[in-house]
Parts: structure tokens; sequence; C-alpha cells
């Protein structure tokens, strides 16, 4: 047995300081919602500040139920807005300044150290709507206790979360490709498997699509049941991933939203939930049994063909039967 001696006892030499795990403070930024996500667009049409609103309540929500998390901070000029996440339990810091992102950011941030001067702050992105507290509480469990860490986002050019342990700077660097400028900035990559929800943000229509098939929270959830949005394809089976008679079957009975129509000649385009446009004739239009169709409507379709060569044979409502479908 080891004697006891005062080195065993209190060690002589210094303590690493332990990593944060409880009292953080996030901070998440959001747009004036007529501004937001303007790159689903042409995917969600006229419903696009309402699914921006939805992911940022999905998002808060999950971060405030999170263990160890203290307080939510929503950096936010949107009125709106303010008063629905302010319901949740999230602190509104509304006086954000101009220029930009990591300007609104470094705001929040101030705001959240003048709360709580001493704790692990965190800023994280306002569009995670299938954000599960558990994978956000590995996330931060695994910021070091020095220094800044990040976490990018699914494609891996972006960044979701940037952290940083008392007394660092936060020194944000959001936008296009962040990850490689969070890295360059000295920031320590955050690599963790089974944390999809808190790398799965939502910018395009695809992007929703597998936002769904991870489960959503209960605002993005009830819209998109509302507005007819389904899960994207399961894993593996996308563009060439799983053969071209796998995906042909997935894409031939399938959701889209209307994009264009010329009603003098009944034709049209329609845009797949992964932005990519496909067009129609009047045939496909005749067949469907609809009179007009508007941009922005959710509609159901059957292709043909892949690649440049893929068109739209049948398109419908949702609420209209398709005689020919599975």
């Amino acid at each position: 047995m080891t004697p006891m001696t005062q080195d065993t006892v209190r060690p002589s030499g210094p303590v690493a300081p332990a990593a944060p795990t409880a009292g953080w403070s996030l901070v998440l930024p959001l747009k004036p919602l007529a501004l937001a996500k303007t790159r689903l667009a042409p995917f969600a049409g006229e419903h696009r500040p309402d699914l921006a609103l939805s992911f940022a309540l999905d998002t808060v929500g999950a971060a405030l139920a999170t263990p160890g998390v203290a307080r939510v901070l929503v950096v936010t000029r949107d009125a709106v807005a303010a008063g629905r996440l302010a319901a949740l339990g999230a602190v509104v810091v509304g006086d954000e300044p101009g220029g930009g992102l990591n300007h609104a950011l470094v705001h929040g941030a101030a705001a959240a150290l003048a709360i709580a001067p001493r704790a692990p702050l965190a800023v994280l992105s306002a569009d995670l709507p299938a954000l599960r507290p558990a994978e956000l509480a590995r996330v931060l469990a695994a910021v070091p206790p020095a220094g800044r860490a990040f976490l990018a986002d699914a494609p891996g050019l972006g960044t979701t979360l940037l952290a940083c342990a008392p007394g660092s700077p936060l020194s944000p660097a959001f936008g296009d490709g962040s990850r490689a400028r969070h890295a360059a900035g000295g920031a320590l990559e955050l690599r963790l498997d089974g944390v999809q929800s808190v790398r799965r943000d939502v910018d395009t229509g695809a992007d929703l699509g597998e936002a769904l098939a991870l489960g959503v929270g209960p605002h993005t959830g009830a819209l998109s049941a509302r507005l007819g949005y389904a899960p994207g394809p399961p894993a593996g089976l996308g563009r060439d991933a799983a053969g071209t008679v796998g995906a042909a079957r997935y894409a031939a009975f399938m959701q889209a939203t209307a994009f264009t129509f010329d009603p003098a000649t009944r034709a049209g385009s329609v845009l797949l939930d992964d932005g990519t446009p496909v067009p129609f004739d009047a045939a496909a239009f005749d067949a469907g049994g609809l009179r007009l169709l508007r941009p922005g409507q959710r509609v159901r379709i059957r292709t043909e063909g892949t690649g440049e060569a893929r068109r739209v044979v049948f398109v419908t409502l949702q609420t209209f039967p398709d005689p020919a479908g599975p």
C-alpha cells in the first residue's frame, strides 16, 4: 500500500481544471423572420418564415431541456419570434447591433457574460429542429477545460456549435466555410459519433427531409404535417447511392413543391425536396385532375427517367388520388 504523504494527499504539481459540464450559457442568433432561411424559398414559398420560427422554437425548447444548460439567450430583432421564444423561457437580447451574424454573436456573448461571468459559453445554430437534449449534452461535455471548441455541421463545411471555456474569447467566424476558419483560428474540432441532431441544420428542402427523418420537435413536426412535408429518403438511398433501380423506385412516387405553372399551356415545373427542378407537361397536369396550380403548393408526383431525362408524368394535390400510384 502506498504510504500517505503530502504529495499523495495533495499532489505537488498543478492540477488541470475540469471540463465545464454545468451552468452553460447558450446564445442563438435569429434573423427577422421575413429575412430568415432564404435558401428555403424555392421549397417552402410563403411558408418560409413560419418554418424559420418553428426551427427556432424547437431548437430553444431542446436546448433548455438539456442537462447542464442554465440559460438560453436569443439575439433577435423580430418581435413575433421574441415573444414566442421568451414564452419558452429564453432570454431575448433585442438590441442587436448591425454588422452581420458574428457581430450579433459577440453582442449576445457579452450579454451572457453579464448575467453569468464565470459560466461556460456556447453559440448554437437556431435551425436544429431535430435537436436532442441528450446529444447536445454529450457535445457540451466534450468541450475542453480551456480554449475553444466547435462542432461541424452535417455537410462538414459549416459550424453548428462554437464553445469556449470561462475566460476564453469566443471569436466567432460563422458564415460559409466556417469549419475551416474556426479550425484555423485554433478552436478544437469535436469529432463525436451519435450527435447527428446537433449537426443537422436546415437550409434547404433536402436538409428538412433529413431532419424529419431524424425526428423533429413539436413545432416543426406540426407545421410539416400541416404542409404535407415528408421525411427524406432513407440513409444511403439518394442520388446514385443505392443503384439506379433503388433510387428510381423511391423517386417514382413522391412529394414536391409547385415551382412554375402556365395556365395557358398547363405546363410548368416542380421542385424536389433537394431543390432539383423537374418539368411537367399538359398531359401530366391533366392526369392529376387539376384546374389550377399555385407556386408553393405541395403536390404528389410520379416521375420517369433519371438525370436530365427525368420528367413528371403525374402531378396532383396531396388530397387527390393517383389511380396509378402504389
